[in-house]
C-alpha cells in the first residue's frame, strides 16, 4: 500500500514543515528587543483601551444605579438584582464559541463587530422606561460583550512567549481597575447633565459611554492587527522571527493550525480546562462582586452618592498598581503557583476582615487588600493557564471554557450584595469568602498536578514511539510517530518533551 504524501499528512494536522520555520529566510539582522517594543506598541494599547470600554460599559450600571435609575424606571430592588444576573448567561455561554470564531476568521473583523454592536446597545440603555427594557438590553450586552475578554487573551497568547504572557495581560487587563477608578469620575461628571434634552443623569452615562465605544469600533477595523503569520506592520523576515521565537518557546502553532474537531475534542476533554475552571471561578466571582457593589458597599457605610464613587477611585488605582506588579513579578520569577497562592490567602484576609467589621474606616481598609488579591490574581492565572496548554484551537477552547465559566458564577454574586443585608453586607462578603477559598483550592490542585506531570515526563514514562528513534523508555500506548516534530504538532502540550511551567 502505497504511504500517503507530506501534502495530505500535513491537510490532516499530523505533520509540521522543517524544525525550522521557512528556513531560506535570513532574520539574522532582526533586533529581538526592537521588535518586541514594535510589537507591544501595535498590539496592547488599543487593546488596552478596547477593555477599559469594555469594562466601562459592564459596570456602569452600578454608578447609574446611586443616580436614581431604578426608581425612575420602577424597578424594585430584587428585580434590579435579576437585570444584573441575565447578563451573565449569554455573557459566559458564547464565550467559547467566539474564541473559536476569532480563531478562525480575522481578529480585526471579529472584535471590531462585537465592539460595534455592544456600544449601540449600551446607548440603548439610555432609553428604557421600565423593567423590560432593563432586561432585553442586559441580555444583549451580555451577548455581545461576550467574546472580548477571552479573546483578546488569547489573541496576546498568540503574539507572545509564556515568560512575557503574564506582562501583557497584566497591562491590558490593568485597564478594568482604571476603568473602575474612571467610572466614579465620569459618572459623577455626567450627572450634572441632568436634564437635557429631557432626560435624567443616569440616562447620560449609558447614551455618551455607548457612543463613544460605536466611534472606538470603526477605529479597530484599522487598528487591530492579525495573528503573526500575516500581520502587516511587520516585514517578512520579522514575521518568520516571531513565529520561529514562539515555536522555540513550544508553541508548535504559532505558524497557523488547521482547524480539526479533535482540538476542540482535546481541549474539552483536558483535566486542565477543568480545573481552571475552579481557578478562574474563585476570581470571577469576586470580581463582578467588587466591580458591580463596590459603590454601593461605600454608599451604605456612611458615605453619599457622589462621594462614595469618588472614593472608589483611589481603591480602582492601587488594584491598577499591584495588578502590573504581580504580572511583572510573575514574568520575571516564573512562579505563578505561589504567586496565586499568595494572592489568594490576601483575598481570604481581606473579606474575614470585612465579615467583622462594624466601623466604615476598617471596611474601606479592607477593600484594598481585596482589590490587591482580586485583580492582580487575574492576569496571573490567565498566563499560567494559557503557557500550559498548546495547540492554538485547543488554547482557545479551554481559555473560553475557563473564562465563561468563570463568568457565569457573576450571575450568583450579583445576587449576594442584597438591600435587606446592608449597611454591612456580611452575606455576601461570606459568599465571596468561599469563592476565594475555591479559588485556592483549585490553584493547590493545578500546580500538584502539573508538577507530578512534569516528573512523569522527566522519568520517559510519556515518550511515544518516534520512527528511526531507540528508546527504551518510548511506548506504543502513548503513540507512534514517523518524527519528533509529528508527535510534536499532533500531541501539543501532550507531548512528552513538553515541560509545564509551575
Amino acid at each position: 500500500m502505497e504511504k500517503p504524501s507530506y501534502e495530505e499528512k500535513a491537510s490532516e494536522g499530523s505533520v509540521v514543515p522543517d524544525q525550522l520555520f521557512r528556513p531560506e529566510v535570513d532574520t539574522s539582522n532582526v533586533n529581538e528587543k526592537k521588535l518586541l517594543r514594535k510589537i507591544d506598541l501595535r498590539i496592547i494599547p488599543w487593546l488596552t483601551f478596547m477593555y477599559l470600554l469594555n469594562f466601562l460599559d459592564r459596570g456602569s450600571i452600578g454608578n447609574a444605579k446611586l443616580y436614581d435609575l431604578t426608581t425612575d424606571i420602577h424597578v424594585t430592588d430584587k428585580q434590579y438584582l435579576i437585570a444584573l444576573t441575565v447578563f451573565f448567561f449569554p455573557y459566559a455561554l458564547f464565550e467559547p464559541a467566539s474564541n473559536v470564531f476569532l480563531r478562525k476568521l480575522r481578529p480585526s473583523v471579529w472584535l471590531s463587530v462585537m465592539i460595534f454592536c455592544w456600544g449601540i446597545t449600551m446607548t440603548m440603555h439610555g432609553v428604557i422606561s421600565n423593567y423590560g427594557g432593563l432586561i432585553t438590553v442586559r441580555v444583549l450586552l451580555g451577548f455581545f460583550e461576550a467574546g472580548m475578554y477571552p479573546g483578546i487573551v488569547f489573541y496576546i497568547s498568540s503574539w507572545y512567549k509564556r515568560s512575557e504572557l503574564g506582562t501583557r495581560v497584566a497591562w491590558f487587563f490593568s485597564s478594568s481597575t482604571v476603568a473602575g477608578a474612571f467610572s466614579g469620575l465620569l459618572a459623577a461628571a455626567i450627572a450634572n447633565m441632568h436634564g437635557v434634552g429631557k432626560r435624567p443623569g443616569w440616562a447620560w452615562i449609558f447614551i455618551l459611554e455607548g457612543l463613544a465605544t460605536v466611534v472606538v469600533a470603526f477605529f479597530s477595523y484599522w487598528i487591530i492587527q492579525d495573528f503573526p503569520d500575516t500581520a502587516k506592520f511587520l516585514t517578512e523576515e520579522e514575521r518568520v522571527f516571531v513565529i520561529r521565537r514562539l515555536q522555540e518557546d513550544m508553541q508548535f502553532s504559532a505558524a497557523g493550525e488547521t482547524f480539526h474537531k479533535k482540538y476542540v475534542y482535546k481541549g474539552l476533554t483536558d483535566w486542565k480546562t477543568w480545573v481552571a475552571m475552579g481557578i478562574y471561578m474563585g476570581f470571577d466571582g469576586p470580581l463582578y462582586a467588587f466591580s458591580l457593589f463596590l459603590p454601593s458597599v461605600i454608599n451604605q457605610a456612611s458615605y453619599k452618592a457622589t462621594q462614595a464613587n469618588l472614593l472608589s477611585v483611589p481603591v480602582y488605582a492601587w488594584g491598577c498598581f499591584m495588578t502590573c506588579i504581580i504580572g511583572f513579578l510573575g514574568d520575571r520569577t516564573g512562579r505563578r503557583y505561589y504567586i496565586n497562592l499568595g494572592l489568594f490567602g490576601v483575598g481570604l484576609i481581606g473579606y474575614i476582615i470585612l465579615i467583622a467589621s462594624t466601623k466604615p474606616a476598617l471596611s474601606y481598609f479592607a477593600v484594598y487588600l481585596a482589590v490587591s488579591a482580586i485583580y492582580p490574581i487575574i492576569p496571573n492565572s490567565v498566563a499560567w493557564v494559557a503557557s500550559n496548554v498548546e495547540g492554538s484551537y485547543k488554547r482557545s477552547v479551554t481559555l473560553g471554557m475557563a473564562i465563561g465559566f468563570g463568568n457565569i458564577n457573576g450571575a450568583i454574586t450579583a445576587n449576594i450584595y442584597r438591600a435587606t443585608d446592608q449597611p454591612w453586607y456580611r452575606l455576601g462578603h461570606g459568599i465571596v469568602l468561599a469563592y476565594i477559598a475555591i479559588g485556592f483550592a483549585c490553584s493547590v490542585v493545578f500546580g500538584v498536578l502539573l508538577q507530578r506531570e512534569n516528573a512523569r515526563r522527566n522519568r520517559g514514562e510519556r515518550d511515544e514511539i518516534i520512527e528511526g528513534v531507540n528508546n527504551k523508555h518510548a511506548d506504543e500506548k502513548n503513540g507512534r510517530y514517523e518524527s519528533v516534530q509529528a508527535a510534536r504538532i499532533d500531541k501539543g502540550d501532550e507531548w512528552s518533551g513538553f515541560r509545564y511551567t509551575i
